[in-house]
């Protein structure tokens, strides 16, 4: 699993791991009576954000190094393209969690 956290890159996925707590508080404040369901539902959003922007960054500098280079094998692209998803996936994954939950809650 930290593979994974490593490979995404540690800025973005740490800023996507502090969403996803913001998303688990909120929910367990919300058990505890608070009305905090816009605190979930905002974390959820920027975590999906996060997860975007992370992705687009490492496109982008992906793509320099491309062109620095003056071309690369199909096997290395696809390699890169895998990995710039590793943040999106990761966000995704927390705004799911937050639309369930707001689902489950019907609000």
């Amino acid at each position: 699993m930290m593979e994974f956290f490593y490979m995404g890159g540690t800025l973005f996925m740490s800023l996507i791991s502090i969403a996803h707590i913001c998303i688990f508080v909120a929910i367990i404040l919300h058990f505890q009576g608070k009305d905090v369901l816009h605190l979930v539902r905002e974390a959820g959003l920027l975590a999906l954000a996060l997860g975007v922007l992370g992705q687009l960054i490492g496109l982008f500098e992906a793509f320099k190094a491309i062109e620095a280079m003056g071309g690369v094998s199909p096997e290395m692209l696809a390699g890169g393209l895998k990995v710039s998803s590793v943040t999106t996936i990761y966000g995704l994954i927390g705004f799911v969690i937050s639309r369930l939950y707001l689902l489950i809650k019907g609000k």
